[in-house]
């Protein structure tokens, strides 16, 4: 069980205090003997565990995490780097962990701010370096596993948010925090952008020292920010406490300023070979028939966790879409099935998920078809359309489809400028057409 509490930027103190205080007609000072709503509504919003939860917190294992560094699949050798940066004390104070989508950063970031704040600090000898671990059974670790399922805390957050007045929604930003010391700053929604009230909020938290455990650990998992959020980061990064730890996760460290990659350490997560992950699914997923094991293989792009929650019929609703933009591109003529598709597209949050994972699906075929114009037959992850692939790849030059990436890059951008998704369609299947 959690609860919801607000914590006030650093930012909006000074005005909060003005708003507590007013001057009376002679002059003098008095305070206001009501909180007014909007001095606690700017703020950020953070879920976090009350005591009383705490203390009956569930054990690792009852919760979706692996409950060993051994369990963690995949990238060995870099984990138990990390490891040993742990136990000597030498983990960089700002770190990057790279890697596609579903590889397990923040599965791993966890696991190593549970391995920082551990109350036992216990530790592993192998081939001749102390690696550090998790008990996963002492407050410390079992109140950070608690965000575990982080899309569920986010989801009350914005639920909490949803129940403010209309005027202070827009200023409140959504923090999830399970533990006192550790502070996790997700994609705030709608934009799904890292914003500038989140990363003030973590500027602020930096200046206390930890209250019961060894450090602060701050875990920002996307690595889109909003341009002002990510200058006010680098005040942080260029002087961090001793005591501070900042983890970033990031599907392209491109998207992060240099002056901040050049700031942090940075490890990648590597992708798992397409074998490994099919006998994975063979032994978790045994309801999906062979072809579909091999198929979601090579779809999550080497990445096991997005392997084992694979929802193979909205990616290949989303994959049809993406083949109506071809099609209509490679076909001149009639483009009323394409507007009939983009209609969907049009509005709301569903659409804005809806539109992500056509987008995901574009960006992979265009892949394909790369590949097969590079005589790489053997590494397309759309197996099971390979002859319309063929098709589609005679249709499209090198150039083409390198102007259709860059137009996949355009729709992203319009989508966190809230443009309308239907319309932006539109324009990058008519530049698609236009192009070949």
């Amino acid at each position: 069980m959690v609860a919801v509490a607000v914590v006030a930027a650093p930012e909006l103190r000074q005005e909060q205090r003005q708003r507590r205080e007013s001057r009376s007609p002679s002059g003098m000072t008095t305070r206001r003997t009501t909180a007014t709503a909007t001095a606690t509504a700017r703020i950020a919003l953070c879920i976090s565990l009350t005591p009383s939860t705490a203390a009956s917190a569930l054990t690792l294992k009852q919760m979706p995490l692996p409950s060993t560094f051994a369990d963690f699949l995949g990238n060995t050798a870099t984990i138990d780097n990390l490891r040993a940066s742990i136990a000597t004390g030498r983990l960089p104070h700002s770190l990057i962990i790279a890697g596609p989508r579903g590889a397990g950063k923040y599965t791993l970031a966890l696991m190593l701010t549970m391995a920082l704040e551990c109350e036992r600090h216990p530790r592993e000898l192998v081939d001749g370096r102390d690696l550090a671990s998790f008990c996963g059974e002492c407050r410390n670790c079992t109140r950070i596993a608690e965000s575990a399922e982080l899309q569920a805390k986010i989801d009350e957050a914005v639920t909490a948010r949803e129940e403010m007045r209309e005027t202070d929604k827009k200023d409140t930003r959504v923090l999830v925090q399970t533990h006192p010391d550790v502070l996790i700053i997700p994609p705030d929604p709608p934009q799904l952008l890292i914003k500038l009230g989140q990363v003030r909020t973590v500027i602020q938290r930096a200046q206390r020292r930890p209250a019961e455990s060894p450090g602060l650990v701050f875990i920002v998992t996307s690595a889109s920010f909003m341009k002002e959020a990510a200058n006010s980061l680098l005040k942080l990064l260029e002087e961090p406490p001793d005591y501070a730890h900042l983890i970033l996760l990031a599907e392209n460290t491109g998207e992060l300023l240099p002056t901040i990659r050049s700031r942090c350490g940075v490890v990648r997560l590597g992708a798992l070979p397409a074998e490994e992950i099919e006998t994975l699914l063979a032994r978790a997923r045994p309801d999906w028939t062979k072809p579909q094991r091999a198929l979601i293989a090579r779809l999550s792009e080497g990445a096991a966790g997005r392997a084992l929650g694979f929802d193979l019929a909205e990616s290949l609703a989303s994959r049809t879409d993406a083949l109506v933009l071809l099609r209509s591109a490679a076909q001149a003529g009639d483009h009323s099935a394409l507007f009939k598709m983009t209609e969907t597209y049009r509005a709301g949050a569903d659409g804005q998920v809806k539109t992500t994972a056509l987008l995901r699906a574009m960006g992979s075929l265009l892949e394909d078809l790369l590949l097969l114009q590079g005589g790489a037959a053997d590494r397309v992850r759309n197996v099971d359309i390979l002859p319309e692939l063929n098709t589609l790849a005679d249709s499209f030059d090198f150039a083409s489809i390198e102007r259709a990436v860059r137009g996949l890059d355009q729709v992203q951008t319009g989508m966190r400028r809230n443009l309308l998704r239907g319309l932006s369609l539109d324009a990058f299947a008519s530049g698609l057409a236009s192009s070949r």
